[in-house]
């Protein structure tokens, strides 16, 4: 274990961190380096969360187990920011990768389902960020992962970022596990009392599994059921405090406890995993455990109460002489947390004093003279230490690399699946795995070397950087935030030199509102050729089916026919789509018998695209518009009706027929899920009224004073919002 006062040394190489002396770390590289080659000992995961749920704080907790930091100092370090921008802005920006090594003992091996090799396992963890502008470092982050931790505020519950990147990992073929974090807030903060407690994490999970079983592929899928259970794979806790506990941790009190009383206090370890999953069972509640993802998903929820008078389970929430009993998992699980609180934050010394002897936990000197939240911090950490809960939740419910890969080579390798390449699924992952770390440590280093706006492409995905004729250089991003940190990295970091930047530019979109008034007319310039269109609005859903489709042509005059009700002759008859040949924007030619048409498609579709990408009111792209070719008069000669001629016609015809069709523009519309107390919603109106927001939303989340406000905001308006809403919200 290093000390407080020792010097921090880091280098950040190929995207994992590494420790130069003075740290003493809790294993060796011989360790690391010989279980490498147990590859069912090793867990790929990433932490994934909503923006502010408390990855980062969590992720130190690890970081304490592997001896790298102080205990004192977990939870508030934040190791894994490394980056000057995300420890002023104290948010994670670039996604983090620690290998850690860490051994079960024999009881827990007992656990693991799957097959392993030796008690050591190698850990390969990357925190991710939460903020929507940095998506694509999630999924980076899930690309090389096999298994993933949700992390969820117990106080703020589901939120709009925790769906989208659960969403990315299901597609990814992730196996998640589930941290409900912050519960310090719930007992601190909200007063919850146990049964508000309970019913707030039943809530939690609930609301994860409904997000699973809307995007999962259900138990008939490659992987299997991967419902959340809290008897499988949750954890319960505070990051920020340093303490987490799971079912499985006092499952093995009480069975350890139950044991001592009787004649055999040691089992054999799998008859001690038996006794312990049968307690964690009891635990939750559930006589009948076993989270599905069939239509009844939630299963009978059987529940078991505690009678204290007995000591010993019932299934009716009465006790005989008609009192009501509590839960099993608020009077065995809960209620020592709350005693734990109700001592020490109400001062209570010789409470706490018998507490501490009676849970047998050991303070450290500098410990044993606090006070308030920092006894309380000391003495929860000590009693259920984040580290081990979590690590023992990972390598126990998290698939190795080769049980990932049988169901992940399919997403990984487009070739035939009963190939070599296929079937050696293990060498597979290896060398994907490989690649990738040569490719981030080469992609870093021309980082250094190329000063050039196109050298941040590379690194995010959601960057697009565009040269105009006239040599400016446009960068467009999925947010403001992203953006500002982009510029602010190509300028100090690869350009070295300053840059002028423009205020942000929102990308609009043209559309029309009706079927074109006439049939439109272009003539060639040779006046030989002659082209005949009209423009309609595609129906509604339409170009959202065409945006999230890969199809080829002939399946998509199939789905137009069954959903849109399209002509099964004009269907068959799409020359293309636009712009760039993917965008919603249809050509169709619903001609017939015209001569000579086929020769000059090329030049048709040359200056659709044209036309679509540079629309006629604003240059900007169109979007949902289907344009139909009525007719046409060609010359016979090829001579005079070649791409000089066609292409510029093209163009003229498709932009009369919009003009024909009510032209309109498309504003980009953002949701806003905005979180605050009581007293601060006023002002939130205020704030999204001057920016021309839409509120269609206002709730009051279940079991806490948090107040959720939805509203549709413009994009052109967007920017600034969050310092307009620091005032009224109280920051």
């Amino acid at each position: 274990m290093c000390n407080e006062k020792d010097e921090l040394k880091i280098q950040t190489i190929t995207g994992f961190l590494f420790f130069s002396s003075p740290i003493q770390v809790n294993f060796t590289v011989d360790q690391i380096r010989a279980i490498m080659d147990k590859k069912s000992n090793i867990r790929n995961m990433s932490v994934i969360a909503h923006v502010d749920h408390g990855k980062s704080t969590l992720t130190d907790s690890w970081v304490l187990k592997a001896g790298i930091i102080a205990s004192a100092r977990a939870g508030e370090t934040q190791f894994t920011d490394t980056q000057k921008d995300e420890q002023e802005r104290c948010i994670t920006i670039k996604s983090t990768a620690i290998s850690m090594y860490y051994e079960l003992s024999d009881n827990d091996l007992a656990f693991i389902k799957q097959c392993r090799d030796g008690s050591g396992f190698l850990i390969n963890l990357i925190d991710s960020p939460g903020h929507v502008d940095f998506s694509s470092e999630v999924t980076a982050a899930l690309c090389v992962t096999d298994g993933a931790l949700v992390v969820v505020d117990c106080v703020s519950g589901v939120c709009v970022q925790t769906e989208t990147v659960l969403r990315q990992a299901i597609a990814e073929r992730i196996k998640p596990v589930l941290m409900i974090n912050k519960m310090d807030r719930a007992l601190l903060e909200l007063q919850l009392k146990p049964e508000e407690l309970y019913q707030t994490f039943q809530r939690i999970v609930e609301n994860v599994n409904v997000i699973i079983s809307t995007y999962g592929e259900g138990e008939t899928g490659p992987m299997g059921n991967i419902m959340i259970d809290p008897v499988i794979g949750i954890g319960f806790g505070s990051g920020l405090r340093g303490w987490v506990f799971t079912l499985k941790l006092f499952a093995e009190m009480y069975v350890t406890k139950f044991a001592a009383k009787g004649e055999n206090a040691q089992l054999p370890p799998v008859e001690h995993s038996k006794k312990v999953e049968d307690m964690m069972k009891k635990l939750w509640g559930d006589q009948k455990s076993g989270y599905s993802s069939s239509s009844n998903w939630m299963g009978k929820n059987k529940h078991l109460y505690f009678d204290p008078a007995i000591g010993k389970f019932s299934k009716s929430a009465t006790s005989p002489d008609g009192k009501k009993l509590p839960r099993t998992f608020c009077r065995l699980v809960l209620d020592p947390i709350f005693k734990i609180f109700d001592a020490i934050m109400n001062f209570k010394k010789e409470e706490v004093a018998k507490l501490i002897e009676q849970l047998d936990i050991k303070l450290d000197v500098e410990d044993q003279d606090e006070e308030g939240k920092p006894l309380l911090k000391a003495v929860m950490r000590h009693w259920l230490p984040a580290g081990a809960a979590l690590l023992q939740m990972i390598t126990i419910h998290l698939p190795s690399p080769a049980i990932a890969q049988k169901y992940c080579c399919e997403l990984l390798y487009e070739g035939p699946p009963d190939d070599e390449a296929a079937m050696d699924s293990e060498n597979v992952w290896l060398r994907n795995m490989l690649c990738t770390s040569l490719w981030i440590f080469y992609e870093r280093w021309m980082e250094q070397q190329v000063h050039y706006p196109h050298s941040l492409c590379s690194f995010d995905y959601c960057l697009l950087c565009i040269i105009e004729e006239s040599g400016e250089h446009i960068i467009a991003g999925a947010g403001e935030l992203q953006l500002e940190i982009c510029l602010k990295n190509l300028e100090e970091d690869h350009g070295c030199i300053p840059i002028k930047k423009s205020d942000p530019v929102v990308s609009y979109r043209e559309t029309v509102g009706e079927e074109s008034s006439q049939v439109c007319l272009s003539e060639s310039p040779n006046k030989h050729n002659r082209l005949y269109m009209r423009a309609r609005p595609f129906p509604d859903g339409l170009a959202e089916d065409i945006d999230s489709s890969c199809q080829e042509l002939k399946q998509h005059a199939h789905y137009l026919v069954e959903k849109y009700e399209w002509d099964v002759s004009e269907a068959r008859k799409i020359w293309c789509f636009g712009p760039d040949g993917t965008s919603p924007n249809i050509l169709a030619d619903i001609t017939k018998g015209v001569q000579y048409l086929n020769e000059i498609k090329d030049s048709v579709v040359a200056g659709f695209q044209w036309a679509t990408k540079e629309g006629i009111l604003r240059e900007e792209n169109t979007r949902g518009v289907r344009f139909d070719i009525h007719d046409a008069t060609l010359h016979a000669d090829a001579v005079h009706r070649g791409g000089g001629q066609i292409i510029p016609t093209a163009r003229g015809v498709l932009y009369g027929s919009t003009l024909t069709a009510q032209p309109r523009l498309m504003e980009p519309i953002c949701l806003v899920e905005i979180q605050c107390a009581e007293q601060a919603v006023g002002g939130v109106y205020g704030a999204l009224n001057r920016k021309k927001g839409h509120i269609f939303e206002e709730s009051q989340a279940a079991g806490t004073p948090v107040f959720v406000v939805k509203a549709y905001l413009p994009v052109n308006e967007s920017f600034g919002k969050v310092t307009l809403l620091l005032l009224p919200t109280c920051n």
